[in-house]
């Protein structure tokens, strides 16, 4: 790995903690500011939805530019959402800013990596990269919740700011949005070195049904593939579950646990250091070319949160869902590298990463709005535990079997 690589995963790792506390501050500004609390869920609503409304463009930007330069044109869009909130604009709309800035950044973050390594070196990439991302994802949630809502914090922020002799007055919100915007700006920092990294295609397409074509051609094109079917079904179930189980994990250990909301959101931490660790696993033990060898992992992850309707108690619940979170990381990680590397031999890397994140976020806005349904039809915890860890398992066996070639 060269320097350029580390200045990736150092500005991405940056950029997606401060996009995590940012969601933890609007969230306790909706509670704070009494806003309705339905909005809560709308925030992660209207992240997705940009990610799934924007694909078809998000991907032409990334491949009309260096994808360097978009990076760090993207984080000054998110930089731009926390000006609004110092703005006193509702929460949604600078957290549906923010959003507009991540779906054209993911494309960017992720088609570099194919553009500027050798295909042998995309699984290790990608381990760095999903192990960086889950662990700035815990840290960003830690900050947020310490910068937004911990006395201790907020009163040193304030005495700080009174330290320095800045020109505006000092307020406990604009104390979090401007360690928010530091951390952007540090993203950007190291987003530098990298500024002119990344191949652009020498003929773009600009009109709107030329880039709606291109994009359906793209998502066609990955879904006949066969590396490209398993690798995408994958990954899409993967992120999709993974966002029902992050919520069901939070139900789940305080109902059956007896956890408060803090420790129950620790346990979401010993999965989540668990998906890293499988992910630096994958890096360095699965090379690319043999990545189809994980997939019966899937199906053991999957027996493994059926596992968990017989768990009672914190002692058991510990090594299960750091085993769980391991064997995702392995998992995922290998399939982000064969779809990366087949998305760039068969399109642009950005379109591929486009379509990537079309794929995953439609599948987790059906399988969350499958979770709700769950909940309003009033299945027992247990019975979605089971039907998840089943979901994932019959889904893995199926797409290995479907994407098998054909003999004779």
């Amino acid at each position: 790995m060269n320097a350029a690589f580390f200045a990736i995963v150092g500005a991405q790792f940056f950029s997606s903690l401060a996009d995590s506390a940012l969601f933890i501050l609007c969230v306790s500004l909706i509670a704070t500011l009494s806003f309705p609390q339905w909005m809560t869920p709308l925030l992660k609503m209207g992240f997705v939805l940009s990610y799934i409304v924007l694909a078809p463009f998000a991907g032409a930007f990334a491949d009309r530019f260096p994808k360097g330069r978009v990076m760090l044109l993207t984080n000054t869009v998110k930089m731009a959402g926390c000006a609004l909130i110092l703005a006193k604009a509702n929460p949604l709309l600078a957290y549906g800013i923010v959003g507009l800035g991540a779906s054209a950044y993911s494309p960017a973050k992720y088609g570099i990596l194919a553009e500027v390594l050798p295909p042998r070196r995309l699984v290790a990439a990608n381990g760095w990269i999903e192990g960086t991302t889950v662990l700035a994802m815990i840290l960003g949630t830690v900050l947020g919740g310490v910068i937004s809502a911990n006395p201790q914090a907020i009163a040193w922020l304030l005495q700080l700011r009174a330290s320095l002799t800045l020109p505006w007055q000092a307020t406990p919100v604009g104390m979090a949005v401007a360690v928010i915007v530091m951390t952007y700006l540090l993203a950007t920092l190291l987003n530098l070195p990298v500024m002119h990294a990344g191949a652009r295609p020498p003929h773009a397409r600009r009109t709107l049904p030329a880039l709606l074509a291109d994009f359906y051609r793209c998502n066609r094109t990955l879904w006949r593939d066969r590396e490209g079917r398993i690798s995408l079904g994958v990954t899409s179930l993967f992120w999709g579950s993974g966002m029902v189980l992050q919520v069901l994990l939070l139900t789940w250990a305080q109902n059956v646990l007896g956890l408060t909301l803090d420790r129950a959101a620790a346990l979401q931490g010993v999965f989540a250091l668990g998906v890293a660790l499988g992910a630096a696993i994958a890096g360095k033990a699965v090379p690319l070319v043999r990545s189809l060898a994980v997939m019966p992992l899937g199906a053991v992850m999957g027996a493994g949160l059926c596992a968990m309707v017989w768990v009672h108690s914190v002692q058991a619940a510990l090594p299960l869902l750091l085993a769980i979170g391991v064997l995702a990381g392995l998992f995922v990680v290998p399939m982000n590298a064969i779809l990366q590397h087949r998305g760039h031999r068969l399109m642009s890397a950005g379109q591929s990463i486009a379509v990537q994140n079309f794929n995953e976020n439609l599948a987790i806005l059906a399988m969350t709005s499958s979770y709700a349904l769950a909940l309003q039809a009033r299945l027992r915890l247990d019975t979605v535990l089971v039907l998840l860890g089943m979901l994932i398992v019959l889904v893995t066996v199926g797409l290995r079997g479907l994407a098998a070639p054909r003999r004779g």
